[in-house]
């Protein structure tokens, strides 16, 4: 524990009771916060998928340099990086330099626009997963937290099925907590009841 609330410890997930500072303020500003922006979406879209097989600290360490990188995750500009654009970006060491990933992120700003084209926005479609609402969960411990659930499985489906990559259910269902589609932050964490309070 660490910090306090109205003179009190903050209890916080584990994880997010960590000494990595960046860590500890996603935790606090971030995780689970109900996202509904376009821009928002895709870059935790496309950080999610950098982050398959490494751990979530080395990507909030590189996300000043992916944003940069990445034109702000705008998802209009990114889908226009051609062949030299992603060369650079294999050579640039501020990012996962990892062939697959960098292509991944550029043709699913591709699917993005066009998902974009046909519902309106990216949010509205996303958010459908979890329609009428967000899920509540009540864990009590990280071993309680699923690393996939069915509305992921049903997510990674329809995503594939449109074209996008790096988007297995374990990574939509860390983007679905990251966006406040689920708050699966521990019920004694501080932070849970605050998430609650935004989705109203």
């Amino acid at each position: 524990m660490s910090g306090s609330v109205n003179g009190r410890a903050k209890r916080r997930c584990p994880w997010g009771d960590s000494d990595n500072r960046l860590m500890r303020q996603y935790h606090d500003k971030e995780w689970g916060v109900p996202t509904h922006d376009d821009q928002r979406l895709f870059e935790f879209l496309i950080l999610e998928g950098a982050q398959a097989g490494l751990s979530w600290s080395t990507i909030l360490n590189k996300r000043e340099n992916y944003r940069r990188a990445f034109a702000g995750f705008d998802p209009k500009k990114v889908a226009l990086f051609d062949a030299k654009k992603i060369q650079r970006l294999l050579e640039d060491e501020g990012i996962v330099r990892n062939r697959r990933k960098i292509e991944s992120a550029v043709s699913n700003a591709k699917v993005v626009l066009a998902v974009q084209r046909e519902f309106g926005s990216f949010d509205s479609y996303i958010w459908s997963f979890v329609r009428p609402r967000h899920t509540r969960t009540k864990n009590r411990s990280l071993s309680q937290i699923p690393v996939a659930t069915d509305e992921a499985e049903r997510m990674s489906k329809d995503l594939i099925k449109r074209g996008f990559r790096f988007v297995g259910p374990t990574i939509c269902y860390s983007f679905m907590q990251a966006v406040g589609m689920v708050n699966d932050h521990l019920v004694g964490c501080y932070r849970y009841s605050e998430i609650e309070k935004l989705h109203g």
